[in-house]
């Protein structure tokens, strides 16, 4: 059978198609990307927060897709909607890269006395209401600025002095094998600094009712990540929120409790406050954390 996936044109995205298509092509099938660009990746001089709408990363993908010009996409799930649009689903939810972020840090702003391990009143570079909310609660005194652009564009301003530091996930790091040795690495703990939900993950769109594709798919579904990611995006549905709301939740399992991480701030340009939740049951437990997080 032959599969065209859809997808972004970035190192990132490509690295995430191409990984999908080497683990379809092992299984026998036929596969070739398409590269399509999204509004996203036009809009580079511009923060989030100031796009109309929703969907800045996928939703060109998603109408090649039910146009039947695709087959597959290929997204970080964390840019997905909460609701698939009409006529598609989610085939498949992939393992978990590490889900931290990621605090690259100039070697000459370094302070390992501060928290952070970054200077007094430092530069730090992120266009995530999510991250900057957070780094506001660790560190009132630093500077936040705007930053676009893909993964090795983002850490070559940083390399150019245009910041002291700049926060990008980790798994987007890891799978890009870039050279980050003249930078300092400050890996930031997820349940301290709560990632966005289902960061790390890929998520693969078909069309509903595309069940070839569903069953081609089969091999790269990992159901323990997709119960857990599925807690952290009902939250996020919860609160009424997109991509660029100030909210990191993130799950993990324990002893057969599900335990989840939030951090939420009432603005972006507000500070974050962290908490923990437990239960076994998922669903009274995301009804739990938005009823807290909208009334506290």
């Amino acid at each position: 059978m032959k599969i065209r996936i859809g997808s972004r044109g970035s190192d990132l995205a490509l690295w995430q198609a191409n990984f999908v298509k080497d683990e379809l092509t092992k299984a026998g099938h036929e596969v070739e990307i398409k590269i399509i660009i999204t509004r996203g990746d036009k809009i580079q001089d511009v923060s989030f927060d100031k796009i109309e709408g929703k969907g800045f990363f996928t939703k060109e993908i998603e109408e090649s897709l039910l146009n039947n010009e695709v087959d597959l996409a290929v997204h970080s799930h964390k840019d997905l909607e909460t609701s698939s649009p009409d006529g598609l689903t989610i085939g498949a939810v992939s393992y978990r890269e590490n889900p931290a972020d990621v605090l690259l840090i100039n070697k000459n702003a370094v302070s390992e006395i501060n928290v952070l391990d970054i200077k007094e009143g430092a530069v730090i570079g992120t266009s995530s209401a999510r991250r900057q909310t957070q780094l506001r609660r660790l560190r009132p005194d630093i500077e936040l600025k705007d930053l676009r652009g893909n993964v090795p564009t983002r850490v070559n301003k940083l390399r150019d002095g245009g910041y002291d530091g700049i926060v990008l996930a980790a798994a987007g790091l890891k799978r890009l094998e870039l050279d980050l040795s003249d930078l300092k690495v400050v890996e930031l703990i997820p349940t301290a600094f709560v990632p966005a939900p289902a960061q790390g993950v890929l998520g693969l769109q078909i069309r509903e009712g595309d069940n070839d594709v569903k069953a081609a798919l089969s091999i790269l579904h990992n159901d323990e990540v997709a119960k857990q990611i599925e807690v952290e995006r009902l939250v996020l549905k919860g609160m009424d929120g997109g991509c660029q709301l100030p909210l990191g939740v993130y799950c993990v399992k324990s002893e057969g409790d599900f335990v989840v991480y939030t951090s939420y701030a009432n603005n972006k340009d507000g500070v974050a406050e962290v908490n923990s939740f437990k239960s076994a049951d998922p669903k009274n437990l995301v009804d739990t954390i938005v009823h807290d997080l909208k009334y506290e």
